[in-house]
């Protein structure tokens, strides 16, 4: 139990020890189980992109997962990371697909495929296509033997660059060189995505999503060219 400002007891946070001011509670990190700890950091780190990964195993299976850990590391050039943690110490598919084949599809799924994308979430085992199962149809890679969602508005192929393993638990940041951009048709325009028709989705804490909403336009603020090292 803990008490609140006013004084009134109120049940404990699922057992996290923690103290308390007017303003704020504190939590210290090393208090925290790695599952605490996760989603204390999913519910706070939001909105998160979602990268829709396929990936291929060496028998041919095609395994599509979502990761909420992702973002794009370098434009020249281009580079994709994207986190992966394991279960209970084991590499999940996507994570010993790419340690295999050293290579994947990171695919951009919009709002009408929310329901497929979390669906995609559930485990099976490693002889189990993800996307067969949701009856998504696939095209077949340009640059990489791994096949790409031939619905998903965008969608790119990559070499894997570099892993980058953190912590206790075995995560690994995995970092890929983007070969080849998928681009819905009329999707890019006069060199810029457009944000509302590609309608992405993006995770929030626990099983929520949300879509774009409201979009606010600010001044445009000069900046200096991108450009490569000399």
């Amino acid at each position: 139990m803990w008490r609140s400002p006013c004084g009134a007891l109120r049940p404990d946070n699922a057992g996290i020890p923690f103290t308390e001011t007017s303003q704020r509670m504190h939590i210290t990190a090393d208090s925290l189980s790695p599952e605490a700890t996760y989603r204390l950091l999913s519910g706070v780190v939001v909105p998160r992109p979602i990268a829709w990964i396929t990936t291929l195993n060496e028998e041919g299976v095609v395994n599509l997962a979502p990761f909420s850990c992702f973002t794009f590391v370098s434009n020249k050039p281009p580079m994709l990371g994207v986190n992966i943690g394991r279960k209970r110490g084991t590499r999940k598919d996507t994570g010993a697909n790419i340690h295999a084949m050293r290579e994947f599809v990171v695919n951009i799924g919009h709002s009408g495929q929310l329901h497929a994308i979390h669906e995609s979430s559930v485990e099976h085992a490693p002889d189990v296509s993800e996307a067969e199962l949701l009856g998504l149809a696939t095209a077949p890679g340009t640059t990489v033997r791994t096949p790409r969602l031939l619905d998903a508005p965008v969608a790119m192929e990559c070499r894997l660059d570099r892993v980058i393993e953190f912590g206790s638990t075995g995560a690994e940041f995995i970092v890929g060189e983007i070969t080849v951009f998928h681009l819905r048709d009329g999707l890019y325009r006069d060199g810029k995505v457009q944000t509302t028709e590609l309608d992405p989705v993006c995770r929030i804490g626990g099983p929520n999503y949300a879509t774009l909403g409201e979009i606010v336009t600010l001044r445009a603020v000069p900046q200096t060219a991108k450009a490569e090292m000399p």
